[in-house]
């Protein structure tokens, strides 16, 4: 069965068939550390609409190392270090990085700019897209599933 959006790894399959209720370009710090990227595409899920076919081969440590108690794990596959995904402890959301968790060009491109900190002495992005120091102003944290 083809699933409107799907990742993962040769040993874990994660799928949805909603679409994300998120969708940004991340300039946080914990982002830039944990991917090495400059800046982050990042899409949020409801917890619920992703489904992953391994969560026993999942494995799981803090996404931020500085409050690693924090409600964000990052789960990778136990057999290739591949990432998978982020999984909130809460269960509101997962978070899908697509050019790093199998999902590619399948999502749209982020439409704002997340977390953007005027004081880490990086330029405003100037692509037209929303910047805000936070995520959108009108997001809302769904209720756990």
């Amino acid at each position: 069965m083809s699933h409107k959006y799907s990742g993962g790894c040769a040993h874990i399959h994660t799928h949805a068939d909603h679409d994300p209720i998120d969708n940004h370009t991340c300039h946080c710090s914990v982002c830039k550390g944990v991917t090495g990227q400059d800046t982050t595409h990042v899409v949020f899920f409801k917890h619920g609409d992703v489904a992953v076919d391994n969560e026993a081969g999942l494995k799981r440590q803090p996404f931020n190392a500085n409050n690693p108690d924090g409600p964000l794990e990052l789960c990778i596959c136990a057999d290739c270090g591949a990432p998978i995904m982020l999984d909130d402890k809460q269960s509101r959301i997962r978070v899908i990085v697509p050019n790093l968790m199998g999902y590619d060009d399948q999502i749209a491109p982020a439409p704002y700019h997340a977390f953007y900190d005027p004081a880490s002495g990086v330029p405003k992005p100037s692509d037209g897209r929303p910047v805000y120091e936070a995520l959108r102003p009108d997001f809302e944290w769904p209720a756990p599933s």
